[in-house]
């Protein structure tokens, strides 16, 4: 039986349900090491047979490399290069022959800081890491720069659990198709990169200026901005919610939004677009590059241009509601191609490069 060991930071319910599938496709024993729970998204996660989470604060220095190195994983992946011991833990690894994976959804922009970090990074990197699995190709582009070669670099490390959302195209489908819920919904944490002051500025001025038709905005999530979020009659913050109760919501709601300033990557794009959701989403996200379509599925406006996402507000209220329903069947045609199946396949592939 083949071991999988995560060296984690925040674990969510996507990602289990991608290591339950590695679990069940594959007879697995997978073993995740993470850091304390967000306390803005305490998210409950059953843990499937077959998978043992271990809590990073039970660990010291010596004794996270100890317990790696009695596991004898055949494959250690880790998110990101934060935790200087998941990184000493991959060095041991990759001493040994065991393909380390550094797991990233940091994109390319080419900053000045960026540039610092790749002349740093490729003085130690290959030494830590045999493999990058990315998001997508920003972020593959970032891992080239950090001295990767493009046969090392997988794509697709995140994904949504399209078993739980793509069952809600059905389950919503005739309901949305007689009735379509004239409301946008936005799924994210309340902290100042996912943009909502200008958000519900935007969509409260349209509907005092009466251009907002019968529309409503309802936003999920907490965090430090959410006692200071905007009022206003036809927005509706709810709080965080549980992942299984998410749905509730969704069955309510039109239209999703993110108007994220910075969002490297978003699987709630991924999730809401599996669940037939057409699209509004800022320039700024980085999965609208292979879940969105212009025009096609939804629209993208310019993050923190608040003119821009007013115009986007308008083209969607003024949208039919047998289109709506269209564009949302379009989005659920581009979630389906990558999903847990295929995340599992890919981390059985990279067990089997053992020549990086």
């Amino acid at each position: 039986m083949k071991k999988v060991l995560f060296l984690y930071t925040e674990t969510a319910p996507y990602f289990m349900a991608s290591v339950e599938r590695l679990v069940k496709d594959h007879g697995v024993e997978a073993h995740i090491v993470r850091w304390p729970v967000n306390k803005e998204a305490p998210f409950e996660m059953k843990v499937a047979n077959g998978i043992t989470v271990h809590e990073r604060s039970d660990f010291n220095d010596t004794s996270l490399r100890r317990f790696a190195n009695n596991l004898a994983p055949d494959i250690i992946l880790a998110s990101g290069w934060v935790d200087k011991t998941y990184l000493q833990v991959c060095r041991d690894a990759r001493k040994r022959g065991v393909p380390t994976v550094m797991c990233s959804d940091t994109a390319w922009r080419g900053g000045l800081k960026q540039w610092a970090a790749v002349g740093a990074a490729r003085l130690w990197l290959h030494r830590t890491f045999s493999h990058a699995w990315v998001t997508g190709e920003a972020q593959a582009m970032y891992a080239e720069y950090l001295g990767f070669k493009r046969d090392r670099i997988k794509r697709g490390f995140y994904t949504a659990d399209l078993d739980r959302f793509a069952s809600l195209v059905k389950q919503f489908g005739v309901k949305k198709s007689a009735k379509f819920p004239h409301r946008f919904l936005c799924v994210a944490r309340y902290i100042p990169s996912k943009g909502h002051q200008y958000m519900v500025e935007a969509f409260a001025e349209l509907c005092d200026a009466d251009q907002a038709g019968d529309w409503e905005l309802w936003c999920i999530g907490t965090g430090e901005l959410h006692p200071l979020a905007h009022e206003h009659p036809r927005i509706k913050h709810i709080g965080f919610v549980q992942a299984d109760e998410v749905w509730k919501y969704m069955e309510q709601s039109g239209v999703f939004i993110l108007p994220s300033l910075y969002e490297p990557w978003g699987v709630v794009v991924h999730e809401h677009a599996a669940a037939g959701f057409p699209l509004v989403l800022s320039d700024a996200v980085g999965a609208r590059h292979r879940f969105l379509k212009e025009g096609g599925n939804g629209h993208c406006f310019i993050a923190g241009n608040k003119a821009s996402l007013k115009k986007t507000f308008r083209e969607v209220i003024a949208t039919s509601d047998a289109e709506l329903v269209a564009m949302g069947l379009r989005s659920t045609e581009l979630a389906m191609d990558w999903g847990p199946k295929e995340w599992a396949a890919t981390v059985m592939d990279l067990i089997g490069d053992r020549n990086g």
